[in-house]
């Protein structure tokens, strides 16, 4: 039984949640879900049963009581009726002692910049204070932790105090893909009306008033590069959020509709990785980083804050693509340039990268967390060796 916010395809912890109850099913496992969402094709499997919460006022948070609710009446009707049964949970969404699978750690998680709304701030900080304190009890209940990266896991053991031996990294996996053809990244060209001989980068994240995506970091160091006689690169951002609509103005106040192309939320976001050259991603905070994770399967070269927990897979020979500070946009601009001197050599050199996040499908991924999780069988709480484990990532 799995419960969590959504089982779908937009979005990373979504998509994971959704791989991870797909496998289940096809290996012949019943099934339950709970959660606001489920993709159509998932909820039709025959060895699924689907649980829906209300989701409130269209709120996450307002809404995670009634899921936490449900989760657990469920949890314990599945339980009773099937001895055996495993019940994995994300993060905060229930309060129930089993698997708990961590994909954004609040503890560690910065708060809202100061030029942020102030009543933006102030429910900001009434959520974070209370997701905090609810993430330290329910983390320590767990009878076994999931990190999506090393810097989760880190961030886990130091924040909330969980046992190490008790928390252990898999990493998400990825639906192979390989580098666009020249006719799908012709066809994703011409879906953006974008010209075929200039460089496209991409930025994928929410437009939010927390800001944690760091577009405001990439608007600053674009602004410069637009700047240069040289410069011929246009920008495309695919996100929503309440900061949408003032950063399209802002767009238009700079006079860079040409040069900045907002395209708002997207779920075709494999067609404009078809279409650009590279994807900059200078997040405040990511735990793992999905969107990076798919670009470089693609075989696009993506530029990420070092921080985030994507970066742990970059190879030393890459290290030009990792922003040491996230708010440093003469660094940004300045590693944007580079990669402009040398678009065919970065793709190439990113290539072996590529290969190895390839290798680990969705499929790896969760067979990979069934693996871990038999090794904490007992009701006790005894959990078997582990910590930050070491696999071979080109298993299937």
């Amino acid at each position: 039984m799995l419960v969590c916010g959504g089982f779908h395809r937009e979005g990373g912890m979504d998509r994971a949640n959704a791989e991870l109850a797909a496998c289940l099913a096809d290996r012949s496992h019943p099934v339950h879900l709970v959660g606001y969402r489920v993709a159509a094709e998932l909820a039709a499997h025959p060895g699924v049963q689907v649980h829906r919460a209300a989701k409130t006022g269209g709120s996450f948070f307002l809404a995670q009581r009634a899921l936490d609710r449900m989760g657990r009446a469920v949890a314990a009707a599945v339980c009773a009726a099937t001895p055996g049964a495993r019940v994995l949970v994300n993060g905060v969404n229930c309060d129930w002692p089993d698997i708990n699978w961590v994909h954004y750690v609040h503890r560690a998680a910065p708060a809202p910049p100061a030029g942020a709304p102030r009543w933006f701030r102030l429910k900001h900080g009434i959520e974070d204070h209370l997701n905090a304190r609810r993430e330290g009890r329910l983390i320590q209940r767990a009878r076994i932790v999931l990190a999506n990266s090393n810097r989760t896991r880190r961030d886990l053991i130091e924040r909330t105090g969980v046992a190490p031996d008790r928390v252990r990294t898999v990493y998400l996996g990825c639906e192979p893909a390989g580098s666009a053809t020249p006719a799908r990244r012709a066809a994703a060209r011409a879906w953006l009306d974008l010209p075929g001989d200039r460089p496209v980068v991409a930025f994928v994240g929410a437009l939010g008033h927390d800001r944690r995506k760091g577009f405001d970091t990439l608007w600053r160091a674009w602004r410069a590069l637009c700047g240069e006689p040289s410069w011929d690169g246009i920008l495309v951002v695919a996100g929503g959020g309440r900061g949408l609509a003032a950063w399209r103005a802002e767009v238009t106040r700079a006079g860079l509709e040409q040069r900045v192309r907002m395209i708002g939320f997207t779920a075709r976001v494999d067609d404009l990785l078809a279409a650009a050259d590279l994807l900059v991603s200078p997040v405040r905070y990511e735990s793992y980083g999905l969107n990076v994770h798919e670009a470089l399967c693609r075989g696009v070269p993506a530029i990420v804050s070092a921080t985030a927990g994507i970066a742990e897979r970059y190879p030393p020979e890459l290290r030009e693509l990792l922003l040491p500070d996230p708010d440093d946009a003469r660094d940004l601009a300045a590693r944007i340039r580079h990669w402009h001197g040398e678009i065919a050599a970065t793709r190439e050199r990113v290539a072996p990268l590529a290969a190895r996040l390839s290798a680990w499908s969705w499929r790896a991924m969760a067979l990979r967390i069934v693996a871990e999780v038999h090794s904490a069988p007992d009701a006790a709480g005894a959990i078997g060796s582990g910590g930050a484990i070491s696999f071979d990532e080109s298993a299937r």
